[in-house]
């Protein structure tokens, strides 16, 4: 049925997709690169929710902190370390690259904690529900909301008021142009992988919240619905991300009330489907951003 709650629940889902396909797609802009590590970098911020709480005992405000700087700090490192040293090769050594980082994280948790899942410890007011006009819903749900909002007028106002914002808008659009202006190139890559990472670490507070555990294997899922959301939007505009991420939750909502409750499990499939659909008869997504293709050195 679709009421209040329904309209509410929608929201709050599509605006947690939007911060996980804007996460992935400023990168894209840039580089041209599907970061396959981008869903480790959420799982790096439940681990660090789960580590800040668990063994420093640290008040939920910090594990919540310590939660966006841990991805925020990953995101960065990895551009330095990994995608840096092979972003004038070809696209193959990027693609493989992601893929290897993603595995090197993965590893890195497996061998210093543990390959089962870890329940984390999450504020009270998370578990709350608010009722009113007849609807109750999560108040983590409101959250979401209310976060989404504040990150998008933000970034919107850095990204047009900012000369590095302008500066990431002119390198996605032409990037070899942008650097014979003088633009510098590694300012503006490690610009779009800190926001890129800032935008994780936000989002796997909501993430995770709604199992309240992490475990390696936590990043696949996010990762996922953050491609088939950018790829419903438009893999070339920050404001297709956006409203992939809407329609993905909107469907996705959708497809739970009118399913037969023994096809409910079959929802993703119905969602790949979907994308299969938007690749054959509007592969420039929903909204068609501008695009060039130049390899970024």
């Amino acid at each position: 049925m679709i009421d209040l709650e329904f309209a509410i629940n929608t929201l709050s889902l599509g605006s947690l997709y939007a911060l996980l396909a804007l996460g992935l797609v400023l990168v894209y802009g840039i580089l041209k690169l599907v970061n396959f590590a981008y869903g480790e970098y959420i799982m790096v911020g439940g681990y660090a929710m789960y580590l800040s709480a668990t063994t420093l005992g640290a008040p939920w405000y910090v594990t919540i902190l310590l939660a966006v700087v841990a991805a925020v700090v990953t995101s960065y490192l990895t551009e330095m370390v990994a995608f840096r040293p092979v972003r004038t090769k070809s696209p193959a050594a990027m693609i493989i690259t992601s893929f290897a980082v993603s595995i090197f994280l993965q590893n890195i948790v497996l061998v210093l904690v543990s390959s089962r899942a870890r329940a984390v410890p999450l504020p009270s007011f998370f578990s709350r529900t608010v009722t009113f006009a007849d609807a109750t819903v999560p108040l983590r749900n409101l959250l979401v909301i209310g976060v989404t909002a504040v990150i998008l007028v933000s970034l919107s106002l850095v990204m047009k008021k900012t000369v590095l914002g302008m500066a990431m808008r002119a390198a996605a659009d032409k990037f070899t142009t942008t650097r014979l202006m003088g633009v510098p190139a590694n300012l503006v890559i490690s610009a779009a992988f800190i926001i890129s990472g800032l935008l994780a670490g936000i989002a796997s507070i909501f993430w995770v919240s709604r199992s309240a555990s992490v475990d390696p294997l936590t990043g696949a899922a996010p990762l996922l619905i953050a491609f088939i959301a950018v790829v419903m939007g438009g893999m070339h505009s920050t404001t297709g991300a956006v409203v992939g991420g809407f329609v993905y939750g909107l469907i996705f909502n959708l497809l739970s009330i009118l399913l037969p409750a023994s096809m409910i499990s079959y929802r993703d499939a119905f969602m790949f489907v979907i994308v299969v659909l938007f690749l054959l008869f509007r592969p420039a997504g929903i909204i068609k951003g501008g695009y060039t293709e130049e390899r970024v050195g």
